[in-house]
């Protein structure tokens, strides 16, 4: 189903609810906005980590573990 068809078979089914679910559904995509906005500012914060130098230190350290040190199943 195509988007503007998605979004007038929605539109009809609203208008069926009473004023107290109406509000109900008016909260639920209120949540759903929050959560694209968060994982847009997520997105964003992770792009600026990996533009920015702030971890650069990390490639100078150091290695405290070797692949030896990893214990496989037939040691536990």
């Amino acid at each position: 189903m195509k988007r503007d068809q998605v979004l007038k078979n929605t539109i009809e089914k609203l208008h069926q609810l009473d004023d107290v679910e109406l509000k109900e559904a008016k909260d639920f995509v209120d949540f759903l906005l929050s959560k694209v906005a968060e994982r847009g500012l997520v997105d964003e914060i992770q792009q600026q980590a990996e533009k920015g130098k702030s971890f650069d230190f990390l490639h100078d350290e150091e290695e405290l573990y070797t692949l030896e040190d990893l214990k496989g199943d037939e040691e536990l």
